[in-house]
């Protein structure tokens, strides 16, 4: 399980168009959101990944660099990228299944072709969304094993106003016995 306060593990995949994605070369003003998604064949991922690119300029104007991570391939992430006009919006591709347990993430397997006609992999991570320090460290998390019930972005937003304004701590930074 992942820790407010403490390292995460490092993400280092390919991008669609950006080049290499490592996670500990960012420099972010105040943060990286990384938005793991479930891929091509998720039509609630689609919607979302369209209002985060939407919202893309709002998060960089507070220092927030973004990415959107899943396991498919090349191919499959630049047919997603098309779908929501992701253009600016970073595409981390082939994420790897071990990665995605370090991150916490539920990982299922296919039921088959989707209700949007596309076939599942056989096995792919659930969504899960992370703000990440300059330092490495874990400042917010949410983690779902379904693809529905995911932290709205302008929700997101507004929270982001009140931590910049009020330097709030990430929380939740105990662990260990009760």
């Amino acid at each position: 399980m992942l820790i407010p306060r403490l390292p995460v593990p490092n993400v280092v995949v390919p991008t669609l168009a950006h080049g290499l994605f490592d996670l500990y070369a960012e420099s972010p003003g105040r943060f990286t959101l990384l938005v793991f998604y479930r891929g091509l064949h998720c039509p609630v991922c689609a919607k979302y990944l369209a209002e985060l690119v939407r919202l893309l300029p709002e998060f960089e104007r507070r220092g927030v660099t973004v990415i959107a991570l899943s396991g498919d391939t090349a191919d499959r992430a630049a047919d997603m990228a098309k779908k929501v006009g992701g253009g600016g919006l970073r595409i981390g591709h082939d994420v790897s299944l071990a990665l995605s347990r370090q991150w916490g993430l539920f990982v299922s397997a296919s039921k088959g072709v989707t209700s949007i006609g596309v076939e599942e992999p056989p096995q792919f991570a659930e969504p899960g969304l992370f703000l990440v320090r300059p330092d490495g460290t874990l400042y917010y998390s949410a983690v779902q094993s379904m693809p529905f019930a995911r932290p709205h972005f302008d929700e997101l937003l507004q929270a982001l106003d009140f931590v910049i304004a009020n330097d709030y701590p990430a929380r939740g930074e105990l662990a260990g016995a009760a």
